[in-house]
């Protein structure tokens, strides 16, 4: 092998380590940090979109019905006459009125 041959199959090998790095976050990016994001921006609209009557699962596992919605805040009806304030955020998933088992 001539010199120069030698010199571009090192300039080669070295495109080639720095490209799987690249590669490597690429790949990440697609499989686990976008479907994360596409998740959290469902359930921020999910949030902003609640209204009186749906029925909601909140982050400590309570299921109730929305019965007011603030800027903030969302007043849940517990039982009869059982009313709790809780923040927008708190809010894990709104049921389907005809799916009561709905995922969370």
């Amino acid at each position: 092998m001539n010199t120069n041959t030698l010199i571009i199959a090192q300039a080669g090998g070295g495109l080639a380590q720095l490209l799987m790095p690249v590669l490597l976050i690429i790949i990440f990016w697609v499989v686990l940090f976008r479907p994360q994001q596409k998740r959290a921006k469902a359930l921020r609209e999910r949030q902003a979109n609640l209204k009186k009557g749906d029925n909601v699962v909140t982050i400590g596992g309570m299921h109730a019905s929305v019965n007011a919605v603030s800027d903030t805040t969302v007043s849940l009806k517990v039982g009869e006459g059982l009313f709790v304030k809780y923040d927008r955020t708190a809010i894990a998933s709104v049921l389907n009125k005809e799916e009561p088992s709905a995922k969370v």
